[in-house]
């Protein structure tokens, strides 16, 4: 092959080049087509999570609790959620716990309010269901209650 024959193969290339660009899922320009299309290493946190509804009872109060926690575990971490209503000063923001064989579910009030935290702790019975206590401010047997399982 000639020099000149060569150098018009180089150019071809390089034009071809910077004809194809490569796009990954994250919209970031990659090398390669392989590159481009292989599977992302990262997890969202949405991936690795999910919701379900708990119901307080006690007597005539009722505790509506969401809670998100992650279904890869056991017991499942509790890895957030709110308590929405039925007790003073709600929403509370849950920022602990686990479910299991056992339910703790630790949450800090989001306003203003006589006491500044809640645990509710618990033990699985059937129907699905908690049976326990709870208190506020680091105390967990200040009252009795049965939490049902909503999801």
């Amino acid at each position: 092959m000639t020099t000149q024959a060569q150098q018009k193969k180089q150019q071809q290339q390089r034009r071809s080049a910077a004809e194809h660009r490569f796009i990954n899922a994250q919209g970031a320009e990659v090398k390669s087509h392989d590159e481009a299309f292989k599977a992302p290493m990262e997890l969202s946190p949405e991936a690795v999570s999910t919701q379900c509804k708990l119901e307080l009872h006690n007597g005539p109060v009722t505790f509506g609790i969401e809670v998100t926690y992650n279904p890869n575990t056991y017991p499942h971490v509790i890895t957030g959620g709110q308590i929405t209503s039925g007790i003073s000063g709600a929403p509370w923001n849950i920022t602990g716990g686990f479910i299991g064989e056992q339910i703790r579910l630790d949450a800090k009030r989001s306003g203003a309010g006589t006491t500044n935290t809640i645990t509710i702790v618990g033990e699985f019975q059937n129907p699905p269901a908690y049976r326990g206590t709870y208190g506020f401010d680091g105390a967990t047997a200040s009252f009795k209650h049965t939490t049902r399982y909503e999801c």
